[in-house]
Parts: structure tokens; C-alpha cells; sequence
């Protein structure tokens, strides 16, 4: 990687893109200092820290900034959430469905169009929503500064600044994906979640110096996380190839096909998205449980039944990935398409007559890996849990471990890399052909 890196930065055009993707990381990194006024941010990052609901999990997603309640604190869920919403609905709205099999150009502007529209309705929703929950705070006590009492402009200042913070990051992310290198929104959300580790790290080392006879549970957990790290690797690269085969026709004097490749299928083909929808669901009652006083205390039956560390919690994450990874294939991968094409074009599987055979071959195939993903997400996402129910060193270790994030960090990382490679390589043939 580092190589790479290297022999990118040779290359004028290429070093451009990564200063320029460099310079809107910084900019990003700077608006994420920037606090929005009427709001008290000493107590709200109290009341974060250690949240187990799905705030946690979107504190995590926006680089700290919500508990900062900075400017980008909705960071980039509303475009994400508005991208996996629209993309659901294109099977239920038949109007969607035809912009989406329109292709070319114009249908993918429509539909980028669309997504925007509904990621500012969403960021408007969500803002109010945060600012709900400020003014409400916890134990009764408001996160609002006493300059925001009585007054209307206190609530449209907040609201209108974590929607303007959205949408300008989801245009930073189409900047970066334009003029950089990369998916843009896929670099932000890399950069939020790893601007968070220096903290950890040092939050880490504190703890060792006060406690140094449990080093070796550090250690521990160290080789555990470089572990999990090596099979994401492994997994998010893994595909299961089926055997293709075209027959030979003959067109005019020449002869065309006969040629044989590969359809590649992904392990993980649904990538993060399973635990992204699992664990907002599963995590649902501690989110309640937050907004009603007698039940926010750590040790309520409610956060002691459905908290993110017991045994109910983990039964229904895992079933519920397992669920999101069939559900999302599904929507991603139609073997009734895919083997029409293959049949049009003049191509078969080895073994398998074109049409339903082989469309029920490759849905049998598809099912099999799904499961094997399924099971794999599953792991990664309940082996940070599962240390932390029996560890209460990894517990107060201060380093969130959890699955999504390093999934994201991983995932994001490696596809840079193959496009930084692609555009190299895309470069050199062009130089070696003029």
C-alpha cells in the first residue's frame, strides 16, 4: 500500500486528486469543531459518554461531532439513509423502478436528484429530532444554554444549522468523488470514524499506566482486534466464481464468442448494511429506555433485559443480521435476471440447460454464500460484544471495537486503494499507447 501511495504521489494528476481530497478532509475536520450556538456542550458530551442506543452508534458514525453538537453532527446518515431508502423503494414504486432502467446519464442524474431532495428531508427530520432531544437533556435538565429560553430563534438557528452541515457534506462528498479519488461520502464516514481512535488510543494508555499488572488483557485484545481485521480483509476480497462458457456463431465471415470466463460473486455481498439495520432495531428499547427518566439508569431493567451486553441483545442482533443479509442479496442479486442475460448473450454454465436451471443453480449458489456472510457479519459484530459482557477491562478500555466501524474502515480503505490502482494502471496504458 505504501508503495502504492508512493508512486501515486509522482504522478501529477493523480497527486492533484489527493491534495485536493487532502484539502475538503481538512475542511471537514475543521467544521467539525465548529458548535452550533444555544447549546451546552459540557453536558451533552456527559450524557454520551457510554451511550449504548442507537445515539452511540451515531455519535461514532459522525466523529464525535454530535456529541459536540457541531455544525456536522448529522455528518452524512441523512444522504445514507435517503440512498438505502430510495433504493429499496425502486421495487415497490414502479416510477422509481423506470428511472432506475432508464441507465445512461440522464437516469442517473434523475435519480441522484431524487436521493438529494430526500436526504434534506430526512436532515430536516433528524435535526429536529436532535434538538428535541436537547431540549428535553436528561433527568429533566435541558442541554440548552439560558439564552435559548423563550425565544423561537433558538430552535430554527439549530435545526437549519445541522440541516446546512448535511448538505454540505453531502456536496463535499460529490466534490471528492468528482475531482478525487475514491467514493467521496465513503471517505467521510472513513474519516469520522478514525478521527476517533487517537483518543481511544490515549484513553487506552492512561488506563495501562493505572492499572499495568493487566497489560496482558490489552495485549489480548490487540491480537483479537488484528484478527478480526485479517479475516475482514480476507472476506471482503473473497468471491465465488461460477464458470461461464458462450457458444460460437458466426457472423458474416467471422466467428464470434467461444470464449470462456467467470460470473464473480461476493461473500459479502451486502456488505455493512446488515448490522447497520440490525443493530438500530435491536437497540430500539435502550433508545426508549434513554427518553424516560425512570428507566435511563444503567442498572434498569430495561437496559439490564435489552442492553447492548446481554444475552437477549446478542440473540436478536445475530438473527437479525442474518435476516438483513438474506433481505439485501435478495434486493442486490436477481438470478432470474442474470440468467436471461446469460442467455441472450449466448452463454451458459457448464452442466446446466440456459433459463431456469440455471437460474435456480445460481440462486442456490447465492443462497449458500449468503448464509456463509451472514454468519461471518455476525461474528464480527458479536465477538466485541461478547468480550465486553465477560472483560470489564475491554469494557472501561475506552476503544469502541465495534464491528460496523472497523467493517467501514477496512472496506473504504481497500476500495481507495483499488481505484488509486485502477487510475494508475488506466494512466500507464494510455502513456504506453500514445
Amino acid at each position: 500500500m505504501l508503495q502504492t501511495l508512493r508512486n501515486a504521489w509522482k504522478v501529477e494528476d493523480i497527486r492533484k486528486k489527493l491534495v485536493f481530497m487532502m484539502f475538503m478532509v481538512l475542511l471537514y475536520r475543521l467544521g467539525n469543531a465548529v458548535t452550533v450556538p444555544y447549546i451546552d456542550t459540557g453536558l451533552l458530551k456527559t450524557y454520551f459518554s457510554g451511550n449504548n442506543t442507537i445515539l452511540g452508534l451515531l455519535n461514532t458514525m459522525s466523529g464525535s461531532a454530535l456529541e459536540r453538537a457541531s455544525i456536522f453532527a448529522l455528518s452524512i446518515q441523512p444522504y445514507i439513509n435517503a440512498s438505502i431508502i430510495i433504493q429499496l423503494l425502486t421495487i415497490a414504486i414502479p416510477a422509481l423502478e423506470r428511472i432506475q432502467k432508464e441507465g445512461g446519464e440522464e437516469g442517473k442524474k434523475k435519480m441522484e436528484r431524487v436521493t438529494r431532495y430526500s436526504a434534506i428531508g430526512i436532515g430536516l427530520l433528524q435535526g429536529y429530532g436532535y434538538y428535541v432531544l436537547i431540549n428535553n437533556g436528561a433527568n429533566g435538565a435541558s442541554f440548552l444554554t439560558p439564552a435559548a429560553s423563550g425565544t423561537l430563534l433558538a430552535p430554527l438557528v439549530i435545526v437549519l444549522s445541522f440541516l446546512a452541515g448535511s448538505t454540505l457534506l453531502m456536496w463535499m462528498g460529490e466534490q471528492i468523488t468528482e475531482f478525487g479519488i475514491g467514493n467521496g461520502i465513503s471517505i467521510i464516514l472513513f474519516v469520522s470514524i478514525v478521527s476517533r481512535f487517537p483518543s481511544s488510543v490515549g484513553g487506552l494508555i492512561t488506563k495501562l499506566i493505572a492499572a499495568p499488572k493487566t497489560w496482558w488483557l490489552y495485549l489480548l485484545m490487540l491480537i483479537g482486534a488484528l484478527a478480526i481485521m485479517v479475516l475482514i480483509v480476507i472476506v471482503t476480497n473473497s468471491e465465488r466464481r461460477i464458470p461461464i462458457q458462450y457458444s460460437k456463431r458466426v457472423v458474416g465471415r467471422k466467428m464470434y464468442g467461444g470464449q470462456s470466463t467467470h460470473l464473480p460473486m461476493k461473500v459479502n455481498m451486502s456488505g455493512v448494511l446488515p448490522i447497520i439495520f440490525a443493530q438500530s432495531i435491536a437497540s430500539i428499547p435502550a433508545t426508549i429506555a434513554a427518553f424516560v427518566p425512570k428507566w435511563a439508569a444503567p442498572d434498569s431493567w430495561v437496559n439490564t433485559v435489552f442492553g447492548n451486553t446481554s444475552w437477549l441483545y446478542m440473540v436478536v442482533y445475530f438473527l437479525l443480521i442474518v435476516f438483513f443479509s438474506y433481505f439485501y442479496s435478495t434486493i442486490q442479486f436477481n438470478p432470474i435476471e442474470v440468467a436471461n442475460n446469460l442467455k441472450k448473450n449466448g452463454g451458459f454454465i457448464p452442466g446446466f440447460r440456459a433459463g431456469r436451471p440455471t437460474s435456480e443453480f445460481i440462486q442456490k449458489v447465492l443462497t449458500k454464500i449468503t448464509l456463509f456472510g451472514a454468519i461471518y457479519l455476525a461474528i464480527i459484530a458479536i465477538v466485541p460484544i461478547l468480550i465486553s459482557h465477560f472483560s470489564t477491562t475491554a469494557r472501561d478500555s475506552g476503544i469502541s471495537l465495534g464491528g460496523t466501524s472497523i467493517i467501514i474502515v477496512i472496506s473504504v480503505a481497500l476500495e481507495t486503494m483499488k481505484q488509486l490502482e485502477a487510475q494508475m494502471l488506466m494512466r500507464h496504458y494510455k502513456g504506453f499507447l500514445e
